[in-house]
């Protein structure tokens, strides 16, 4: 019988216990656990691609600016909530000389995460407006912003852009838009599994319809800058990082310190409310919050309910860092073009060896190296491509699971894997495409593992 290069036994094992319904459309983290579970019992590395988590060291600049914060007596006392004066300053600098948006300070504030910065303003743009209290998201997407809705009691829909790029993209969006009962949409760019990357055509058409319909644009730049096509790491030079925010006054731009400026374990990302949507005012507000106006509502009602800010030492450390972003003095994009020359790697691995590119284009480019790319091998769906890889060794997630319709696909993180883990990667993937143009299926042969 063939050997796979993880015991195929134990590799069962280990799923069962997570008593999972299907491995293949377990959540990230139940994946994240099975594979932790099954490296600790066998003593063998994954090539680890489930995680969408930064592998690189957070800049020097960052790091000792939080200890000098600390070391002044900061960790003592309260931050703003709405974030320390400098810092929303340094936000409004970064986000005019990198976008060429302009955004007042007041309506600038850092969050606990980019994930935290979601989920209020889906918290916020839902109570804005009678009988606009839907969420729609262009897919495919971040899981765990649906999970946030539904905790949040909010209906959403969604579809998958792949049908729809450039002019196509309007009518799709529209028929569901003229419903009338869309309170916000969002969409991550780069996005967050396929790494497409939106054109100025489509975000247009986003911000034309958005004004049109009255809706909130949710702009989630997790991954700020990161589409290396083009050089975005100079301050108040084109080109400008592409956004919705040239094209309507109804947006929020969410944006993570994790990936762009490698900070994830500090929980500090960035919000910025479009000057327009900060002061108005909305009919349904006072029914939730203490004021009717949008900036006032999301700030003393939302920001204080839920975390009453982000910690102090860690508002010290994104402000130096954004300083010297934007005084010219340090190329934030730089480090994180790592991730680029590792992507470049890896899907060359893949398509070598018998898989295919699912999302591969941005209209009529293709679409850059970066975080995550995504994959489909023949005769497999994504659910079962997943439980297959497990047993050599390689893990990811579905496609299923992020919104896409494209259901064979499976989602390939590079951050985890660095250079001195290809040759494994290699000799995996080698195997993985023998093994099974020969006819087998290691999810089969151990099904009856117990």
């Amino acid at each position: 019988m063939i050997k796979t290069p993880l015991d195929g036994k134990i590799v069962r094992q280990k799923i069962n216990e997570m008593k999972v319904k299907s491995v293949g459309l377990a959540s990230i983290r139940e994946l994240n656990r099975i594979v932790s579970n099954i490296e600790a019992t066998t003593g063998q590395k994954f090539i680890r691609m489930e995680m969408g988590v930064p592998g690189l060291d957070p800049p020097e600049i960052a790091v000792q600016s939080e200890i000098e914060a600390l070391k002044k007596g900061v960790g003592s006392k309260y931050p703003p909530f709405d974030g320390i004066p400098e810092l929303k300053t340094e936000i409004s600098r970064f986000v005019k000389l990198f976008m060429d948006i302009s955004v007042n300070p007041e309506g600038c504030f850092p969050t606990v995460g980019a994930m935290q910065g979601c989920f209020l303003a889906m918290m916020v743009t839902s109570c804005f407006k009678k009988g606009k209290e839907k969420i729609l998201f262009i897919d495919p997407g971040f899981p765990v912003n649906k999970k946030q809705a539904r905790a949040l009691g909010l209906q959403s829909e969604h579809f998958d852009i792949y049908n729809y790029r450039g002019e196509r993209l309007r009518s799709k969006l529209e028929s569901y838009l003229k419903k009338g009962d869309f309170a916000a949409l969002m969409y991550s760019n780069p996005n967050n599994p396929s790494w497409i990357v939106f054109t100025e055509t489509e975000l247009k058409i986003i911000g034309e319809l958005a004004t049109k319909y009255d809706v909130v644009v949710m702009e989630d730049l997790a991954y700020f800058g990161m589409d290396f096509r083009k050089d975005y790491s100079q301050p108040g030079k084109p080109p400008f990082i592409p956004t919705v925010a040239r094209y309507t006054g109804n947006y929020i731009l969410i944006i993570s310190s994790s990936k762009s400026f490698s900070l994830a374990g500090q929980r500090i990302g960035m919000t910025a409310i479009s000057n327009t949507l900060f002061t108005s005012t909305g009919d349904n507000l006072l029914n939730y919050f203490d004021s009717n106006m949008f900036g006032r509502a999301y700030i003393f009602s939302g920001i204080y309910t839920l975390s009453s800010g982000v910690s102090h030492s860690a508002q010290f450390g994104l402000l130096a860092l954004l300083k010297a972003s934007n005084d010219g003095d340090f190329n934030f994009l730089e480090p994180v073009k790592e991730y680029a020359r590792r992507a470049k790697v890896m899907k060359k691995l893949f398509l070598e060896n018998g898989f295919k590119l699912v999302y591969d284009m941005d209209e009529d480019q293709p679409i850059a190296d970066g975080f995550y790319f995504t994959i489909s091998f023949p005769g497999f769906s994504g659910e079962e491509l997943v439980e297959e890889l497990l047993f050599y060794g390689i893990s990811s997630i579905s496609l299923a699971i992020t919104g896409s319709d494209r259901l064979e696909g499976i989602r390939a993180c590079v951050s985890w894997t660095d250079s001195s883990q290809f040759p494994v990667l290699e000799k995996r993937l080698q195997q993985f495409r023998t093994d099974h143009e020969s006819g087998f299926r290691a999810r089969e042969v151990y099904s009856t593992v117990k």
